[in-house]
């Protein structure tokens, strides 16, 4: 599956920090804007998976699931 997500990237110091909007709670840090960035894509992968694996629990086995894409 591929997403797209806004990454806000600032400096703070000698790290830069970096945010998702679209996920609350993703963040990343590192000491390049792309390591902070690549740190912020692994956070919103495994805020992703939990809340799935969360929404997931304890569905009847009638419940019918499918993939849906967004475009």
């Amino acid at each position: 599956m591929r997403n797209e997500f806004t990454a806000i990237v600032e400096k703070d110091g000698k790290w830069f920090v970096a945010c998702c909007p679209e996920v609350p709670g993703a963040n990343g840090q590192g000491r390049t804007a792309a390591t902070a960035k690549k740190d912020l894509s692994r956070a919103i992968k495994l805020i992703l998976d939990d809340r799935r694996r969360d929404a997931l629990r304890g569905l009847p086995r009638s419940a019918m699931r499918d993939v849906l894409t967004v475009a």
